[in-house]
């Protein structure tokens, strides 16, 4: 593969992956070649490319002669995914509170000023920097942890999460949350060097997330039809191991 095309193939999956995060691709769309060949001006292997790429990350499903397509929100692996999560990252950040170095602690707090100066929402629509920052955020509490196998399973599950949090809040609107003052408590815990009290704060703030999402799929109609309670007609990925 070329540099040129390789340069191609990112700017299509950088942009494709926006559209998906904001709503503009919508859970189960159909992706096709011809069409997003034709709108980005790129060979069809070009956008192959980026779709593989997206489908690597559980946000693009490709399915044997039918092609590629957004995948469907899907409340069993939500559950799941959110099971799995509420295990292993509260777990690898009580091990970063308890190892992490002056200087882990500095860059945690050097990546939650970056997260509280940055908006979440620019001109009424959601801020795609913030959810890089806050992810940033995020990795930074994990990375005092000292075992990296652990950060990357723990790093993989908040990839196959990523679509959830993004559509959480269209869809799901927080439901009277206050993120910044979680992000604050979280931080305060890493400072404080307060183990179980971090480890209990995370994962009430990750479970916070689908709950708002499973109140929205089971009590409104028109936006439940967002969702598919069977992940294997939808094409949901698995939990990454």
């Amino acid at each position: 593969m070329t540099v040129e095309k390789v340069t191609r193939a990112g700017a299509v999956y950088v942009q494709l992956r926006e559209e998906i995060f904001q709503g503009a691709l919508l859970p189960g769309q159909r992706l096709r070649l011809v069409e997003l060949a034709r709108r980005f001006s790129v060979s069809q292997s070009v956008v192959r490319e980026a779709l593989t790429r997206l489908s690597g990350q559980g946000l693009v499903v490709a399915t044997p002669q039918q092609g590629f397509s957004v995948m469907t929100l899907s409340l069993k692996h939500l559950n799941e995914l959110t099971e799995a999560r509420t295990e292993i990252e509260p777990a690898v950040f009580r091990l970063s509170v308890r190892r992490g170095t002056i200087r882990w602690e500095a860059q945690a707090v050097a990546a939650h000023h970056h997260l509280a100066a940055t908006p979440i929402t620019v001109d009424g629509r959601l801020n795609g920097e913030w959810f890089d920052v806050h992810e940033q955020f995020h990795q930074a509490l994990l990375d005092g942890c000292g075992n990296d196998q652990l950060l990357s399973v723990a790093m993989g599950l908040r990839d196959a999460a990523a679509i959830y949090r993004h559509w959480a809040h269209p869809v799901g609107h927080d439901y009277g949350r206050d993120v910044v003052r979680e992000h604050e408590a979280l931080l305060r815990a890493a400072v404080d060097r307060d183990s179980d009290r971090g480890a209990d704060l995370l994962a009430r703030h990750i479970d916070r997330t689908a709950e708002g999402l499973r109140a929205v799929a089971e009590g409104s109609d028109s936006e439940a039809g967002r969702f598919d309670s069977d992940p294997t007609e939808s094409g949901a990925p698995g939990i990454p191991a």
